[in-house]
């Protein structure tokens, strides 16, 4: 690796494998970045190894993740910009309040404590799982028309299934639950430190057609931020839904995303 690159960090987030994140390490190589896609706990290095030894990862929660990707940050000589989707971008914000990551872009993230938005699509992505409390030790996974509601439903159906067989895995449902019920739980793995003052910038984005993490959600994250004089931003993009970041409009998050990072001196 060159001495000179910045190191940037994807962290995925339910259902999607971190080699989802290929497209954006590549396009980031080029722009001068290294990227680092690790994986969470107990998974295992392939889409088809996770699917067929999803075990491993049962019960896996928030505060597991995020502890397995500070290792990896301790490890290295200085703290990487995190990039993070979904549940993933709920960690991203999580390592960053703990001055862990130089700055992060949270796509679609998962509701911190605080958050208390909720809509009825969000509700029907995520019911099928919550309503059973055995399944916070257990793996879930989506069938193809969960996916097209909950992922993809901005896409075409063609496309939808094809992201369907080329990246979904099974998932710990814990992570579910915990930030579901994070405003009920005093001690919440789920908590965010929003008012962290010294940490680097934040970069929110939301698709509007979003069922799983509906832009209202992200807004209301963004407030959640008021308090810090600390960077924070916010950008909705009105055309997409939760699968913006591995569907065929990918790139134009991407490059979003490196204007962000160069204009806050970030290369």
């Amino acid at each position: 690796m060159a001495a000179n690159r910045t190191r940037v960090m994807f962290i995925h987030g339910l259902w999607l494998h971190s080699t989802s994140w290929q497209g954006w390490a590549e396009r980031f190589r080029e722009a001068g970045y290294e990227p680092l896609l690790p994986e969470w706990p107990g998974v295992p290095d392939t889409v088809a190894e996770a699917r067929e030894k999803p075990g491993p990862q049962a019960g896996v929660g928030l505060a597991e993740i995020s502890e397995h990707h500070a290792r990896i940050i301790r490890g290295l000589d200085t703290p990487p910009i995190l990039i993070g989707h979904s549940v993933g971008g709920f960690i991203a914000q999580h390592l960053l309040g703990q001055n862990l990551g130089a700055a992060a872009i949270a796509i679609c993230p998962g509701q911190i404590k605080g958050v208390k938005a909720i809509g009825p699509a969000q509700a029907k992505s995520a019911f099928a799982f919550l309503r059973n409390p055995a399944n916070t030790k257990r793996t879930v996974s989506l069938n193809p028309a969960q996916f097209r509601y909950a992922f993809a439903n901005a896409v075409s159906q063609e496309e939808s299934d094809d992201l369907f067989e080329q990246w979904t895995i099974p998932s710990p449902a814990r992570p579910l639950f915990q930030l579901a019920l994070g405003n009920f739980a005093p001690n919440s793995p789920a908590k965010v430190n929003t008012g962290n003052e010294s940490r680097g910038p934040l970069l929110l984005l939301s698709g509007k057609l979003d069922h799983t993490v509906p832009d209202v959600l992200t807004r209301s994250t963004f407030k959640q931020y008021r308090h810090s004089s600390a960077s924070t931003e916010y950008q909705c993009f009105e055309d997409r839904g939760h699968s913006l970041i591995v569907d065929s409009g990918w790139p134009e998050l991407a490059d979003t995303s490196l204007t962000w990072l160069r204009g806050n001196n970030l290369t």
